[in-house]
């Protein structure tokens, strides 16, 4: 434990990348199995057992430390985890910060429901402050230490000098603590093997295009296709079975078992986009959020939001691996695969004319209006990469809408931003009133989030735990991608991915835009 509380202490104040792929490979390399394998299931959100935290807690909380106290505190660290292990009062008995992770988790794993609270309460008294920290993440995630599961990968695939490809391919063939993985990385065994059971594999990400980016190119060397807003999907499928997963490798088949059904005959591996499609139209994004995260999902919700995958390449025609092959070769495999298995709730992305830039910049100018998110570029020669390679694939959105609204609440943050204001709510008018038209947390630089945090504290005039009411006088212009019509909002519409564009210090928030306009907005997405 003394060893894994380390890591978590020293990740968490570490903010460079590399610093963190660092600390990560010499885990990797120096931790005993199957320590080490638990580590990387905890940082990559696949232990094996959840345990009920939030409730024990509550338990125990009232037995060790003031209810008062910790609701204060907890208000202003923003992490459940670090607020009890600083102010819980051991009475220690045996060290536990010696026991290794498997021990730890052994007794955890073999206590009845109704003793949890107990072998908690006395885990807690005899570990130190560290200690307390790292078991109260190990048991119950969300970790907050800046380390996403594609970082431990990588750092994984550092410590014994492979690709982090080919960590992803055999990822889907493994489970907790990982044995196995650990004995071919260390040239003890086999390489995992996923056999036919369908896996995912690392997809191909674009860049942003820039300016300078056109000058790289021909108008003849581009395949080019509409972007579309919906989220990004991978379908592996063996002929008998079928499984969907997220572009980040998440298995999402249960929450679109209509797609599952639909190819779990075929065969390959596919790329797409999921979207609702209904009476031959793709449907606001708003309307996929319905389907997405759904523990179950009933007859009626997949008649309302029908799930539906536009392809648009090919990763395994069968069994034939064809990445390596060209964009275009790719591209009549995958619509011989469609023209000979014909899956339902699909269709195939088509490819728009690239003439000329000016010609494509036209079509571009329109997608607003159109209801689409923009154009993918993408070079006709390039095979199919894992990860975002630079100069092979380009993404072209649509220019952000921006409104100027009104900042009315304010909320502390978590790990860093604990102690700072950094969840932002605004508003625009409907006649006198103010109501909140979206939320946002990112967009400003450091030094601008502590002069917002230091209007906010002079500026508060009610204050609800962890959140703050501010005087309506600061105005931010807030960058947006879409707006729907939305019944959950007081407003009636929902901003797509809001983020701070701008602090308009100088504006009067009487000056601020209106609700009105915003409605006005939702015929042009």
């Amino acid at each position: 434990m003394d060893r894994f509380a380390e890591l978590l202490n020293r990740l968490s104040t570490c903010a460079e990348r590399n610093g963190k792929l660092k600390l990560l490979s010499s885990y990797f390399r120096e931790a005993p199995d199957p320590d080490r394998g638990l580590a990387l299931a905890v940082l990559t959100d696949n232990l094996p057992v959840s345990f009920p935290m939030r409730r024990v807690l509550a338990d125990l909380i009232p037995r060790r430390a003031d209810p008062v106290l910790y609701k204060l505190s907890r208000d202003y660290v923003g992490d459940t985890a670090e607020t009890v292990a600083l102010i819980w009062k051991p009475e220690p008995r045996v060290r536990w910060n010696d026991l290794s992770l498997n021990a730890i988790l052994t007794h955890f794993q073999s206590a009845k429901p109704k003793d949890m609270a107990d072998i908690l309460e006395t885990a807690l008294d005899n570990l130190d402050a560290n200690g307390r920290f790292a078991l109260l993440k190990f048991l119950g995630g969300a970790l907050r230490v800046g380390v996403s599961a594609r970082l431990a990968k990588t750092a994984l695939a550092q410590a014994y000098g492979v690709d982090v490809g080919i960590i992803e391919e055999v990822w889907h063939a493994l489970t907790p603590p990982y044995a196995a993985l650990f004995t071919w990385l260390e040239g003890a065994g086999p390489k995992p093997d996923a056999g036919e059971a369908p896996f995912y594999r690392p997809v191909m990400l674009a860049h942003a295009i820039e300016d300078n980016d056109w000058q790289n190119f021909a108008p003849h060397e581009i395949a080019a296709e509409w972007k579309w807003d919906g989220i990004r999907v991978q379908i592996a499928s063996t002929g008998t079975e079928a499984k969907l997963f997220s572009r980040q490798g998440d298995d999402i088949s249960a929450t679109f078992p209509e797609i599952i059904q639909a190819f779990a005959k075929t065969r390959g591996v596919l790329d797409g986009e999921l979207l609702v499609r209904r009476d031959g139209a793709i449907q606001p994004f708003n309307q996929l959020q319905q389907r997405l995260n759904r523990k179950t999902v009933t007859a009626k919700m997949r008649a309302q939001y029908p799930a539906h995958v536009r392809l648009y390449d090919i990763l395994y025609d069968d069994k034939t691996d064809v990445r390596a092959l060209t964009f275009d070769a790719r591209r009549q495999r995958l619509e011989n695969w469609f023209t000979r298995e014909q899956p339902a709730y699909a269709d195939l992305s088509s490819l728009v004319p690239v003439e000329s830039f000016e010609a494509l910049r036209a079509l571009w100018s329109t997608t607003r209006h159109e209801g689409i998110e923009g154009l993918m570029l993408k070079r006709r020669a390039s095979p199919y990469l894992a990860g975002r390679p630079k100069g092979h694939w380009f993404k072209w959105k649509r220019a952000p809408l921006t409104m100027d609204c009104v900042l009315i609440y304010a909320q502390r943050g978590a790990g860093r931003r604990a102690s700072l204001h950094s969840d932002f709510t605004f508003g625009c008018w409907k006649g006198a009133e103010l109501v909140p038209v979206g939320k946002a947390y990112f967009g400003f630089t450091d030094a601008e989030l502590k002069q917002l945090d230091k209007f906010i504290r002079e500026n508060t005039v009610e204050r609800f735990g962890p959140v703050r009411v501010v005087k309506p006088e600061l105005v931010l212009e807030v960058a947006f991608d879409a707006v729907n019509a939305s019944n959950r909002h007081k407003s009636g519409v929902a901003m797509r991915f809001p983020r701070i564009h701008r602090i308009r210090w100088d504006k009067p928030a009487q000056e601020a835009d209106k609700l009105e306009t915003l409605i006005g907005l939702i015929d042009k997405n």
